[in-house]
């Protein structure tokens, strides 16, 4: 990244954000950036404006090379989706910190995308401590990771809000002026591994949707194409509408490298996953191995390869009940 970027106020204190992006909700534009140049200020204030913006050199070719040496294996060992929400043709490729060093240092470590994050996802609280009023800050922290492999004749898939699986309230906003920090939970970053065009399924997007009530469906004659080059980015907040489009090409791949990065806040106090071991939570019931935290909340949130977590739990032979649920 380039040294003489500016850095993001520090986050003990709500950023200010300059006023002078006039508030046009019949444009559909969307800003582009140089990713080696750009502020992370200047990405913020355009995030708050428009939802989503593009990022020009992210990644380089080298780079992605090396990432797609590392995942491509995965991607052949993945099988088509059971439901609607990702098309057939769709491989998904999860748990990159473990299979990517590359992934995971270019991608959710690039230094931008987490001065963002920092900014508008870091939670600051003052409570009282007996007579002592004490900060407590808490920052972004990995959501998920996920490489997307979209093959030819893949369907569109439906806009939606990532948002949704936190829950969001969201009241409807006059103009990104009335935006404050703390509005959204997360914010997506989607790398283009090869060239994404609107004809081989580039996310589409709908700008200015954050400022939205969530009761407010989405609408198609909105949407702008996220149209990429390798190594290139889109980054949003999960309160945008947004949808993988139809891949209508007959030969042309579209990889997509993602992440999200979510609120510190939305976690357990204490991490049940490394304080007990998998044996011995097997010893309980599924109700209770459920309320420790092995159970998905609907819709998406505590998967583990896009499975109930709870399979990790089965002994040998067994299989998941899904009239627990």
């Amino acid at each position: 990244m380039s040294p003489s970027r500016t850095k993001t106020p520090p986050p003990d204190r709500p950023a200010k954000f300059p006023k002078n992006l006039a508030d046009d909700s019949k444009a559909t534009k969307v800003d582009s950036f140089d990713a080696r140049t750009v502020s992370a200020a200047d990405v913020t204030s355009s995030l708050i404006k428009n939802g989503g913006c593009v990022l020009r050199n992210v990644v380089s070719v080298t780079d992605l090379a090396l990432i797609e040496k590392d995942i491509r294996p995965w991607i052949e060992k993945d099988r088509p989706w059971a439901g609607d929400f990702f098309p057939p043709e769709t491989r998904r490729v999860m748990g990159l910190v473990e299979k990517s060093q590359v992934f995971t240092e270019r991608i959710p470590g690039n230094q931008l995308f987490r001065e963002v994050c920092d900014t508008l996802l870091t939670s600051v609280h003052e409570s009282w401590l007996g007579q002592k009023l004490e900060a407590s800050v808490s920052r972004p922290q990995l959501n998920n990771t996920i490489v997307f492999s979209i093959g030819p004749g893949a369907r569109r898939q439906e806009l939606h809000r990532d948002d949704m699986n936190w829950h969001n309230e969201l009241p409807t906003l006059a103009s990104h002026e009335d935006y404050e920090v703390g509005r959204d939970a997360a914010i997506g970053f989607f790398v283009a591994g090869k060239k994404t065009t609107k004809a081989n399924g580039a996310t589409r997007f709908i700008p200015r949707s954050h400022l939205w009530a969530k009761t407010q469906p989405p609408n198609e004659d909105l949407a702008f194409y996220a149209e990429l080059e390798p190594g290139d980015a889109f980054i949003m907040l999960a309160s945008a509408y947004h949808g993988g489009s139809a891949n209508t090409t007959t030969n042309e791949e579209r990889l997509i490298l993602s992440c999200f990065m979510t609120k510190g806040v939305l976690r357990q106090e204490e991490n049940q996953y490394l304080a007990n071991s998998l044996e011995s939570v097997k010893r309980y019931s599924p109700d209770i191995q459920k309320m420790i935290g092995y159970q998905v909340s609907n819709p998406f949130l505590g998967w583990v390869n896009l499975e109930d977590p709870r399979q990790l739990l089965l002994q040998e032979g067994q299989e998941l009940r899904t009239d627990l649920y």
